[in-house]
């Protein structure tokens, strides 16, 4: 069975099995709606979205970069322009959206606050205040965005598919909250400590070894303890796939939910990241699965909706010592939907260099969050100047139409 249609079978099992009569609302409606989904840790879009064409970035990567484009070449990244290339992990579920420009990305993406701490840079983003407000004072954007559209139609609601509101979603306005099912994944077992410690078993070096070994799992629950805190509580996004289509049915049956939100954890990559395959790799393909099945279970339903990926900070140039990436600054936006300006990059660019970077270790922001996500409510809700100002205040839209 093609790999495809199996995840859209068992993701259909469990809607059968699990939520049959839970979701059994008429379809209908004809309004848009704005499906958000936030990759808790901080993903790193320069393996997702590599600048291929860039020596300083193959060089300061010398062990995670994505191979350039090459013919025939399985683990290289595909192609997009003559600069951006998409991660292979990508190429069977969001390239044919790229392709049928039901997808966009805009580069060099982000806030004006930098944070390399998760939380405060999470609560940025979702309280979506300008520089120097109260982060949390009038609640999350999707939650002012709500107020706004419940004025002129009362019938209006949201819906967040996690197991406590997060930060976007309060505020005034009442919000359903449905958590999904996503399992985490299991630790994997230190067989290859394991087989060093049998080695030196009865060596004089055994008890060194030991402690060596002792040490590097101590650091390396340390690290895994911060990545955890990191994703808020959020899944991972290798069960993404299998929860899509209960997301998408959920907005596809229930009309009224004009917003959504969905939350991915998993991506703080510190170490043993990957390139072409590895734990990033996992990931990111679960992510694209989870929004190919998105796009087919909404149905004719995708043509109204627009779905938007995006993450609290991107991380750093270069790869560290333990083969990952630290907390970073500017990151890649994600817009998909059926009747988006897609099949192009867009924003303001400039060339991945080192002479480039943000702070001489990130990518730099040239494309204000708040004023990006302006820009598509304005056009996708056609929201007067004032209530865009209430949505977020101070905001500037950019001059980027992706609806």
């Amino acid at each position: 069975m093609h790999r495809r249609r199996f995840l859209q079978t068992a993701a259909a099992s469990l809607l059968a099995g699990a939520s049959g009569r839970l979701f059994a609302a008429p379809s209908g409606g004809s309004d848009a709606r704005l499906l958000l989904v936030f990759l808790r840790g901080g993903y790193d879009a320069l393996s997702a979205l590599s600048p291929y064409g860039e020596a300083d970035y193959h060089e300061a990567r010398p062990n995670i970069a994505i191979a350039a484009p090459a013919k025939g070449k399985v683990a290289a990244a595909l192609a997009l322009d003559d600069y951006w290339a998409l991660h292979p992990a990508l190429s069977d579920n969001l390239l044919p959206l790229y392709e049928a420009r039901q997808a966009a990305f805009i580069p060099f993406a982000g806030t004006d606050f930098v944070s390399r701490s998760h939380f405060q840079a999470q609560d940025w983003v979702e309280f979506g205040q300008p520089a120097g407000a109260s982060a949390g004072a009038a609640g999350g954007f999707l939650n002012r965005l709500l107020q706004v559209l419940q004025r002129g139609q009362p019938h209006v609601d949201a819906v967040s598919f996690t197991r406590a509101l997060p930060p976007v979603m309060r505020g005034a306005a009442r919000v359903a909250n449905s958590p999904v099912s996503m399992a985490r994944a299991a630790a994997m077992a230190p067989e290859q400590e394991d087989r060093i410690l049998a080695l030196y078993r009865g060596h004089a070096l055994e008890s060194q070894v030991r402690d060596g070994i002792g040490l590097r799992r101590h650091i390396a629950d340390e690290l895994r303890e911060e990545m955890t805190y990191a994703d808020r509580g959020a899944a991972p996004a290798q069960g993404f796939a299998l929860e899509a289509g209960r997301i998408a049915r959920v907005m596809r049956e229930r009309p009224q939910y004009r917003l959504g939100f969905v939350e991915l954890g998993g991506w703080d990559t510190h170490a043993g990241q990957g390139g072409a395959q590895g734990s990033l790799a996992n990931q990111l393909r679960g992510l694209g699965d989870g929004l190919e099945i998105l796009a087919d279970t909404l149905g004719p339903v995708w043509r109204r909706t627009v779905v938007v990926v995006l993450s609290e900070f991107g991380r750093t140039f270069r790869e560290n010592g333990t083969k990952g990436t630290d907390h970073g600054h500017g990151s890649t936006l994600w817009v998909l939907g059926g009747d988006i300006q897609g099949g192009r990059m867009h924003g303001e660019q400039t060339r991945l260099r080192l002479a480039a970077l943000h702070q001489e270790r990130d990518t730099p922001v040239l494309n204000d969050l708040r004023g990006v996500l302006a820009s598509l409510m304005r056009d996708l809700f056609a929201l007067a100047p004032a209530d865009l100002a209430e949505v977020f205040p101070e905001v500037r839209p950019a001059g980027i139409r992706l609806v």
